[in-house]
This record gives structure tokens, sequence and C-alpha cells, in this order.
């Protein structure tokens, strides 16, 4: 089979050993048959740095075609959705001139390009298959959401998303909540497949273990992986935080990641006199060797945030670290308790939070506990070895 993916973000596609993406690792599982001849097709854009990559890496036994993209200067701006829509068109003229695969396999978002890819399936009779990663709009509603208006004016982004969840001849989810979204318009697909994003547990471990980073202090390390943007709501943590620290004199919250909001988080937790390590955006070997070497995982999510299973809350499972959560997804938080792998809390209540916190704080055995229940949740469900062989048989027909 002619297979091809078509995934805007694939991080780092400069150097592809270290490149921990859902859509490499499936491409490297489909190139495994001789059979099948697999090209992806993303964008010459870095969304993380905001700048033109330099170079095309490159994968054995998988051709990487990336289009040009003009870029953008932030997550939330005009700007990005006409370099999507640039883009669209770019990858539009380029599968015209190739020959048709059998399949394509589509990241959604974008939606520029999610949508110009199903148009491109659906004359050509191409089997389309979608992998939905996030909700748009939903997403952006965090940003700017005033009742009723926001909805005029996401309208157009909601067709467009309906358009290409219509259209997939099978759906593909990173959780039920997104699966479900797309089977609300489609009624080709009798039933969607949720498949957690994960990790590849191996190579999470291998990275642990090397240049494993022990402490011999009485230190509790707090960790947060991830973006820095308006859908993580970190000041709540150090506010919780706060209320602990006349109490608690060893606590260090170490917050991997940027965005947009760094500066800010990182001025608030300064004004709090919080013990907080910014560290940026660290290479995945790093931060799987650092993550692990933290007692606690927090996933502080802002109230109403459209996100579901999403990549940190795997990380923290393989690390086999309990877990603060003020993710009100419902498949998260059941999740949570079905596991036991921490605590629940109260969006955007500090006391809380501190309460639940201060619990793992003083019983260094129960945090062992639920960490450990933690990363058996990841043996099952997380780990790209068992999971992602489903959606092989997807692509099989299966």
């Amino acid at each position: 089979m002619d297979i091809v993916i078509v995934s805007q973000y694939l991080r780092n596609i400069e150097c592809f050993e270290s490149n921990n993406s859902r859509f490499v690792y499936l491409a490297k599982l489909f190139a495994k048959s001789d059979e099948n001849n697999v090209e992806i097709i993303t964008s010459d854009f870095n969304h993380i740095k905001k700048e033109k990559f330099n170079k095309v890496g490159e994968l054995t036994g998988i051709k990487i075609t990336a289009c040009h993209e003009p870029g953008y200067p932030k997550n939330v701006c005009l700007k990005r959705f006409n370099s999507h829509k640039k883009l669209s068109k770019n990858i539009k003229e380029y599968l015209e001139k190739r020959k048709k695969p059998d399949i394509i396999y589509c990241a959604i978002p974008s939606l520029a390009v999610g949508k110009t890819v199903a148009k491109y399936a659906e004359k050509n009779g191409i089997r389309f298959i979608i992998d939905v990663q996030d909700l748009w709009p939903e997403a952006f509603k965090m940003v700017f959401n005033i009742p009723i208006i926001s909805n005029i004016i996401f309208y157009p982004m909601k067709r467009e998303a309906d358009y290409i969840y219509a259209r997939a001849d099978d759906i593909v989810a990173v959780s039920e909540t997104y699966c479900n979204r797309a089977l609300m318009v489609n009624k080709k697909v009798g039933q969607g497949l949720s498949v957690f994003l994960g990790t590849d547990l191996k190579y999470f471990d291998k990275c642990a273990e090397k240049n494993k980073v022990e402490f011999n202090d009485n230190m509790v390390r707090i960790a947060y992986i991830g973006t820095l943007g308006h859908s993580y709501n970190i000041k709540t943590i150090i506010d919780a935080l706060e209320l602990l620290k006349e109490k608690y004199n060893n606590l260090n919250f170490i917050v991997m990641g940027s965005g947009p909001l760094k500066n800010q988080f990182e001025t608030y937790a300064k004004d709090k006199n919080i013990n907080c390590e910014f560290t940026g955006r660290l290479e995945y070997p790093e931060m799987v060797r650092t993550l692990c070497s933290c007692d606690i995982a927090v996933n502080s999510i802002t109230h109403g945030a459209a996100q579901s299973i999403i990549n940190k809350v795997g990380d923290y499972a393989a690390a086999g670290l309990p877990v603060i959560n003020t993710q009100e997804n419902l498949e998260y938080r059941n999740l949570v308790e079905k596991y036991n792998i921490g605590y629940n809390c109260e969006n955007s209540n500090k006391q809380d939070i501190a309460n639940k916190i201060e619990i793992l704080i003083k019983d260094k055995k129960l945090r062992k506990e639920l960490g450990n229940n933690n990363r058996k949740l990841a043996e099952e469900k997380f780990d790209r070895e068992k999971t992602y062989n489903q959606i092989v048989k997807i692509i099989e027909g299966n």
C-alpha cells in the first residue's frame, strides 16, 4: 500500500532520533512491511520555535516531504490561520503532482490542511483516515471566550471541522472525548478508535536510566511539563505552594516547557517568593531524566479547557509519579480514580490543591504506592508498543 501521513506539527524534523511524535512512530510501524510505501508530509515551519527548520532529517525507509509554510509569530493570531491556508495550498499542489496514494492518514488540526486533504481524498476516491489531536475551535475559545460573540466568530471554523469529520472513512483520536466529537457529524463510521498519545515505554525507560539524576536531600520536587499558555493554570499551583511555604521549606516546583505566558508565570512565582525553576523546553531525553527525578506531578488545566488525554499525563504515568489533577475532563478524572494514581482537585481552588499536595508531601510511602499505580496505567494504556497496533489494524482494514 502507498500510505501518506499528513502531520503539520512534527516538532523536530531536523533529527528524527529524538522525535517522539505519534506520527513518526506510526510511520515506522507502517514501514515495517515491505509491501508498504510510506511518506510523511509536513510543514517546514517550526511551531515551537516560530522559525523555519534549517534542514529535513532522514528516516530510514520513509520519505519526508516538508512543504513550505510562511509561519507566524504567536499561537493565537490571524497570521497563523493565513499561514495554515498557504501551507494547505502547497500540500494540495504537491499531492496533485505525486501519484495517488491508497490511504491518507491525516492529523487534525490544522483545519485548513485537513479540509484540503479531505477534498483531495474525496475527489480521487482515496481512503481518508483522520487522527484527532485537538478540538478546534474549542481550544481557541479558551483565549477568546465571550458568550454568543465567540460562537459567531468561530462558527466558520466549526463548520470546517464538521466538514473534515464527516468525510473521514475511519476516525482515530487521542481520547474518547475527541473521538465522540468527530462521530457526532460522521454518518459513515460506526465506531471510532481512541488511542492515547502515549509513549514508547522502552525508549522512555532508556532515557530515564541514561545519566539518571538522583538526589540525596529532603527536597520534594513537584513537576509540570508542557506548554505555558492560556489552557494551563500554573498560577493556581503557585498559589497553592504559597499556602504551604511557611510549613514546608523543602518544596521545589520544576516547570519544564515554554509558551506565551512563560515570562508571566516566572514573574508570578518570583513575586510569591516560591522556589520555582523554569527550565524552558527540554529535549525529550533530558525532560524524561528530569521528570523521573521528581516526586509529584501536576496536571494543571484551566477551567473549561477542551483538552482530554494529553501528552503530559502519559509521561507522568511512564515516570511513575502521583498526580495532582485540576483538569475537569471526566475521561482523565475517571482514570485518576480508577487506577488510584493521585488526587482530583477542584479547579482553581488553591486550598484544595494545597491540601492534596500536603498529603503527598507528608507520606513518602503513599507517593510510591500511587506512583506505582500510575506506572501500571502507563503499561496498560499508554505504551505505544501495545496500543498503536490497533491503529495499524485500522490501516490494514482489519
